[in-house]
This record gives C-alpha cells, structure tokens and sequence, in this order.
C-alpha cells in the first residue's frame, strides 16, 4: 500500500473513490469533510493510497485543531459526525487494505486515531485491525428500500401506521425544507430535548446543556444545511403552530441517513408525530431511488432502538476502532464513571 496524498491533495482520488464505492454514505464525502471543517475544530488530514493491484483506497481523516505534532487526536470521522473508513475505488475492501492502513496510520505517531467505519464493511476491518487496537461495539438500525415504498410501508409495526395515521388526523402538519431554512426550528427542539435528555441521566441541565454546545453547536446544523443545500432535508411537524418534532435526513448515493431528531415532548406527545416525519422521509427516500434508510446508532434495549424496530429497520452491528499511543480512552472512561457517581449522589 502506498500513500499517493494527503488533506486537499487527496480530493481527486477521494472523488473518483466515491463514483464506484456503493456502501459510502454522506458522511464519507468531501462536503462533508468540508462542514467539518467549518466548524472550527477539525482540520481535514485525509489519505489517499494506491494498493498492490492498482485500487485506489481513502481514508476521509480530520485532525483535532487544538491537539498539533505529538499530540495529534485524529478522528474517521470525528464523534457526532457520523461514520468514516476506506473509500475503494474499483473493487471490494478487503483485510489486507485493513491492514496495511492501520500499519500507516500507526507509524504517524498520532496521540489516538478514532476509526468509525459503517456496518457495511464490518468483515474487512475486523479481520485487518491489529490485535492491540481499542475497540468499542455499536449498533445501527437501516430499512432496506429495495421493494418500494408500498412493500416498505407494509413492514412498518401496527402502531407506527396508526401513529403515523393519528398525527395526519389531529392536524398535525409536516413541512420539508432542503438546506438550512428550519435549521433554527430544529436547533430550538434539540436544546430542548437536551434539557430532557439530562433529566433521565440525572446530569445538571447546566452541564448537560454545555456539553451538547460544545458537540452539536446550533452553527453546525447551519453550516451542513448551508453547504449540502439539496443533499440535506429538514422536516418539521407543527401542532397548533408550534414545532412538536424535527428530523435532519441527509442523501448521497443509494443512501439516505437519518442524522438528527428532536422533538418538544410536551407537543409531541399521542400526536404520532414523529411516524408521520420518518413515513414521509422513507417515502421520499424510495421515491428518489434511494436504496437504504439509515437510522443511525441505538443501544439494543433502548426505547429508541424499539422505535426504529416499529419502522421496520433491520439490526446491524459494527465496530469502532482506536489506535492509540497512551490510554487515553480508559482515563476518559474513569473520569465519567466518577463524574456519575458524584452526580448521583448528590441527586
């Protein structure tokens, strides 16, 4: 495996690397590397190689801004930004290209490299990840779009038709914008939902609240809606003239993928709303060729895991990488076991 280029060097092979890998999703795409970028943490490191047999192979990478040399923290893709990996131009991934990656990537000398690649090449990165690399298991949920919206829609639970059928009955109204024009609407239903995220972790608001600015700044919705215009669809539903729930779905490829959600549950609640949002967006996606409905990252056992079940998304399991230099990720675990344990006891 030879290295070819490296951050703007490597667009042109990253491009050509995209028109024939069928699994990469927007994530994996320099415009999004470019709304990365924008938001002022990452710089964009990405690496371009050249294997044995000719195949092009990219690595979409950013670099964490604030950590230089030594020091680097560098992430495929970063957390929040959904997933990364190889990009293969003419041809299957296969563990050797695992392999050989890693080896580069581990000769840099980075602080920690984070590797996040989608369920879709799980088989190639686990069988060519080094033995001593960190690993963190997850699981996503996709609704194969195959047999059209019609057979789709026939898979959808009992009660996410008759939600769904409930939100059009109470009035309940759904608006599609592409771009960044209800970005703002969307952003006041995420903050929203952060303050009852922090409830049901018995986190401080105050905490809970800074954390998701620092991750999710409301600048960051505006700069992916700005930059992929068409590629990015946010949905509102209204109730009474007031927002009850939104969703970001983004579009490349076969792909589309379900980024954020976020709803005023107050509003939201027994309207059905939230069916209603993710049956238009899965028709829309059918309707537009699309070949897969991705509905990100769930905990098995999770009341959203249970959710997207209902819509008829399929269990795929993959895993989350770590190359790192010093046992940053076990520090990091111990610091947040006591932060909880404090938290609770004080509640």
């Amino acid at each position: 495996m030879k290295l070819v280029a490296e951050g703007a060097a490597a667009r042109s092979a990253w491009e050509r690397a995209l028109r024939s890998d069928v699994h990469a999703v927007i994530s994996e795409t320099p415009a999004w590397m470019d709304c990365v970028c924008e938001s002022g943490r990452w710089l964009d490191v990405t690496r371009a190689y050249v294997a044995r047999d000719g195949r092009e192979l990219v690595l979409p990478l950013a670099r964490l801004r604030a950590a230089p040399g030594a020091l680097a923290v560098e992430a495929s893709m970063p957390f929040g930004w959904g997933t990364g990996g190889l990009i293969c131009r003419d041809g299957p991934l296969i563990p050797d290209d695992v392999a050989a990656v890693a080896a580069d990537l581990s000769r840099r000398r980075a602080l920690r490299i984070t590797l996040r690649p989608g369920p879709a090449t799980e088989r190639a990165w686990s069988g060519g990840i080094p033995a001593g690399a960190g690993r963190t298991r997850g699981m996503s949920q996709s609704i194969d779009l195959a047999d059209g919206f019609a057979e789709v829609s026939r898979r959808f639970s009992a009660s996410f038709r008759r939600n769904a059928r409930r939100a059009e009955r109470a009035g309940v109204t759904a608006e599609w914008e592409p771009g960044a024009r209800l970005v703002p609407v969307f952003d006041r239903l995420y903050r929203t939902s952060v303050t009852r995220w922090a409830k049901h972790q018995h986190e401080p608001e105050a905490l809970a609240q800074w954390r998701a600015r620092r991750r999710d700044p409301a600048r960051k919705f505006e700069v992916v809606g700005e930059r992929l215009g068409a590629a990015c669809r946010v949905g509102v539903a209204w109730r009474s003239g007031e927002p009850a729930a939104a969703i970001i779905v983004l579009a490349h490829g076969e792909h589309s993928t379900y980024w954020r959600g976020a709803m005023d549950q107050e509003l939201a609640a027994r309207t059905g709303a939230n069916e209603l949002l993710h049956s238009m967006a899965i028709q829309e996606a059918c309707d537009s060729g699309r070949r897969w409905y991705h509905m990100g990252d769930s905990a098995p056992s999770s009341s959203l895991a249970e959710f997207k079940r209902r819509a008829g998304a399929s269990a795929e399991h993959h895993t989350a990488y770590r190359l790192e230099r010093l046992p940053l990720t076990a520090a990091e675990e111990l610091t947040r076991r006591a932060a909880k344990r404090v938290l609770r006891f004080r509640d």
